[in-house]
This record gives C-alpha cells, structure tokens and sequence, in this order.
C-alpha cells in the first residue's frame, strides 16, 4: 500500500497552506479531506477548509483550538510546521489525489469480492453495486482546472473558423431529421440532452425513431433504448417510415410484389446499418452508462447518440424516494453525454392535467418531476397533434348523445397526413418556439411541410435567467 499514499507529500502540502493560505483555494477545487491517508491529516485538512469558509486565519492556533487532540498529537502539527517550503504544490496536490483513486479502487476489489462471492445476491445485482461505485470514484476523480482567457479566445477562434469551414450551415450536431428543426437547433449538438415530451398517442416514439434512421441513413451509430416496445415492433414502424408501406401492411404482411422488392431492399440497406436496441425493458443509469460505453470503446460502432424511450420507466437505484431517483437519472445522462461527447435523446411522459385546460399544448411545467428534467436537460421540446384532440372530443360527443338515445354526427375528418408541432419549450443555446411538421399516420413517419424550407422561421429568445450556461460548459457550446 505505500504506493499509494506519501505521508511526506501530504505533510509537505498542508505545511504549504500553513505558510500560504492562499493556496488552499486551488487546492479545494481538486482535493477532499478523505483523500488524505492518514487520519490526523484528514482532520488538519477539514479544519483548515471549515476556516477558510468562515474567512477565519488558517495558522497553528487557530487549527489547534478546533481539532481534539485525540484525533491530532501536538507532534503531528509540529512535524507540519517543520517540513520543507515546496514551490509547485499543485503537483503534490495531484499525487495525493493519485493515490486516493487508487485507494478507492483497491477497496473497490474487496468490494467486487465480497458481492461475486460472500453475498448473496444476484449477478445483477453485483454487478450494479460495482458500477455504482466505480462511477462514484470516477466522477469524484474528475477534475478541471480554470482556463485562462487567452486558452478560451484561441478554442473560441477555433470553434468559429471550423464553422466557417463548413459553408455556414446551420447545422454543427447531428441531424434532427427535419430541415427546420435542424435550423431552429442547429442539430442535437456534443454533450447535449434533450427531452422529448409528450402524452400519450402523440408520436413521440414516432418521431425519435425518424431522428434515428435518419442518423444511421447518414452512417451514424445509434443506441437505442426501448423500455417500453420490443425491438421488433421498433424496426416495423422503422421499416414502414422507410419503404412508405403502410405500418398495418407490415404487421399483417399483407403486400403486393413491389412492395416486397422494397422491403427486401431496405433490409439489406438497414444490415449495413450503425442501429443498436436494448429492449431488456428494466435498466437503471449504471446499466445504461455501461453499456453506452461498451459499445462506443469500439470506434466501427460510430456511436453519435442515444435514444432512450421513456426515462420514466428507467429504474433507480438505491432506496430513494422517486423525485430523487428521476433527478439522479436525470443528472447522470447529462452527465453521460458530456462524456461521451454525443447528444442523449430520453422521451417522457407529461402530466395529465394539460387535459383539463382549453389549450392543451405543453408547457415546460407539464414535465413529471419537472424540476431535475428542466435544470439538466439542454434542449426540451414536446409533440403535439391537434386532431388527436379533436378526434376524442368528437368522439366523447358522440358515445354522449347515444347514451341519451340519441345521435350525433361526427365533425371529426380522419385525415392521412396530420398537422404536427414540435414546440420547443427550453433551448440553452439557441431560440424557443414551434415548428410544424406533417405526420403520415399509415406510415408512422413526420416530414417536413411542403416549401419547409423557404418558410421564415421566428426567432423567440429566451430571457437570460433561462438561457445561462453552466460556468464549466465547452466554448462550443457556447456559440
């Protein structure tokens, strides 16, 4: 173990706030007490922290009269105050914080052990624990440091001539699929998560199944996460955006000759296919950050983002009351996608009080446990299709009147292709607003309007309370 731990460094680096208290401020941005080894230096540390907070002198005093000397002997203190002036702390600091992760991880074998062999448990279950805390030690590991704004200007350059590059598209991430949206978001960009809301029978599955096959279309990899629908019943309603066979077609195989010429050629064009389902049903944060890095350690696989439908179905962990949970998951998507670099698409429900009002459109307080969905995510947008309304008001009016023994004719039209808004309720980085698609409902498939593209787009900021960005998000993201 004395490779991991240096009683020498982790004197030399509290002597060096001792001598210079100033220096504790870099040091509280990389370093906990629990990554000291000894037990009196953790002490030291903690105290030192507890009075730099309350603006307090760190000197010999003032650390004596808050430590008991039960936990700290008078000649660790003396052997502090002794040791040798060093002049990059910062390197010392980073040694201790070396052999703090590799402590972790040697406890985390023991752990490994005791789940795989003395308890037990499922291998499931064993094998959540440990993910659960390795990612613990991962992200307790992490560390960034403040860059100087020269370092911010050169990237910010950067950024901008890579843009210019490109001709001055107005899409920098991965395609929504749909011209307007496309330029309404200038795509789903790196480490983005975006939720997509809806209510039932709305299209959202739809929608992000379009998204995904445009992305693989473009030689993309995608994941996709289907906790709801088996992968089968995905690829039919894929299959049917793709050939325009109609979706009830499909399922009964009711097709004439060309029709079976197109869909045997869409299978051979979607084998060559980057699309990946995990259909399991039942997944937590720990199992979905797994396997997203499995598959993506593997750079053929292309993996440019993840789908996941719905969040609300993903399981938590641990015994936490279920606000916690969603906020856990929530934060740890976030999280995954600035990992990993690649936009997160998670669908979820939408609260069924929107029902009662006149104008059923969503809004940013309809989101189920809206308050860790709203902080985290990027980009939120909701589905939403009038004539489903109309469709069950008539419907209601109809069954109510031949209930009274009476009849009513329907108003509602059924018609192929449905009006759709993609209304877009929070976007960091850019403006807010709604977008109108088509929806081909035999098709399961949303297109754009006819002339999408020369239709002028308003432009709805939001205020800048909404549209502040997290203080260590990348200068890209920025722009």
């Amino acid at each position: 173990m004395d490779s991991v731990y240096s009683i020498n460094i982790e004197r030399a680096v509290l002597s060096s706030v001792l001598f210079n208290p100033e220096e504790l401020e870099d040091i509280l941005g990389v370093l906990k007490p629990k990554d000291f080894y000894l037990p009196a230096h953790q002490k030291i540390f903690e105290v030192m922290t507890r009075l730099h907070d309350e603006s307090m002198p760190i000197d010999e005093e003032f650390i004596k009269k808050r430590v008991n000397s039960k936990d700290v002997d008078d000649s660790i203190l003396l052997e502090i105050l002794s040791a040798n002036p060093i002049t990059n702390t910062l390197a010392y600091v980073r040694e201790i914080k070396d052999g703090s992760v590799k402590r972790e991880l040697a406890t985390l074998a023991t752990t490994i052990k005791k789940v795989a062999i003395e308890d037990e448990v499922s291998a499931n279950d064993a094998l959540d624990v440990v993910q659960g805390e390795l990612y613990k030690i991962s992200t307790d590991s992490a560390t960034s440091e403040l860059k100087h704004m020269e370092t911010i200007t050169s990237d910010t350059l950067t950024y901008i001539k890579k843009m210019k590059e490109r001709g001055n598209t107005h899409l920098t991430g991965r395609t929504t699929g749909f011209y307007d949206l496309d330029k309404r978001t200038t795509g789903f960009n790196e480490g983005d998560l975006v939720i997509l809301a809806a209510r039932p029978a709305m299209g959202k599955t739809a929608l992000v199944l379009n998204m995904a096959l445009a992305n693989v279309e473009a030689g993309n990899g995608v994941i996709f996460f289907s906790l709801e629908m088996p992968a089968e019943q995905l690829m039919l309603r894929m299959l049917a955006a793709k050939t325009s066979i109609p979706l009830q077609n499909l399922r009964k195989g009711d097709m004439d000759d060309n029709q079976w010429a197109n869909l045997t050629a869409a299978f051979e064009d979607l084998n060559q296919k980057k699309l990946f389902v995990d259909d399991g049903g039942s997944i937590n944060i720990n199992q979905l950050r797994a396997r997203v890095r499995k598959l993506a350690q593997n750079e053929e696989n292309k993996i440019s983002m993840v789908i996941i439908d719905y969040l609300q179905l993903m399981q938590g962990t641990g015994n936490k009351d279920r606000h916690q949970e969603v906020s856990d998951i929530s934060r740890g998507l976030k999280m995954l996608a600035r990992e990993m670099k690649i936009p997160i698409i998670a669908l979820s429900q939408l609260n069924r009080g929107l029902e009662n009002r006149p104008d059923k459109r969503p809004m940013l307080s309809d989101l189920r446990e809206s308050g860790a969905i709203e902080q985290d995510a990027d980009i939120i947008m909701f589905v939403y299709r009038d004539d489903v309304y109309k469709e069950r008001e008539e419907a209601r009016k109809e069954k109510e009147a031949s209930d009274k023994g009476e009849e009513y004719k329907s108003k509602f039209v059924n018609k192929p292709v449905e009006e759709a808004e993609i209304i877009i309720g929070k976007q960091r980085n850019g403006p807010i607003g709604t977008v109108k698609l088509d929806f081909q409902k035999q098709f399961t498939r949303f297109i754009d309007k006819e002339n999408a593209n020369d239709a002028p787009i308003e432009v709805v900021f939001e205020s800048i309370a909404d549209t502040e960005k997290e203080a260590n998000i990348e200068v890209p993201q920025i722009l």
